[in-house]
């Protein structure tokens, strides 16, 4: 399969590589820290940055991306579903 990025160093601003699904928990943490996050039906995330900030978002509509490194989804304070770290 041809792919014409190959051997270019992924960046900051690129596509993700990667992806993996997000189950929101109050102890544990991602497999990785995200490059962003997609959101596939909206609510309410309370997550954890790189930083280690706790900050919440209210209102993210169904197929939000945010561009946040985050560390965990915390399940409480969330309710959006069908969420997605892009790596």
């Amino acid at each position: 399969m041809l792919d014409r990025y190959e051997g270019i160093a992924p960046v900051s601003n690129g596509p993700a590589i990667d992806a993996f699904d997000i189950v929101p928990n109050d102890t544990s943490e991602l497999p990785e820290v995200t490059r962003a996050l997609f959101v596939g039906q909206g609510g309410t995330i309370t997550a954890v940055t790189k930083s280690g900030t706790t900050v919440t978002f209210e209102n993210v509509t169904n197929g939000a991306i945010l561009p946040l490194r985050i560390s965990k989804v915390l399940a409480s304070g969330t309710t959006a579903l069908a969420l997605v770290g892009l790596v």
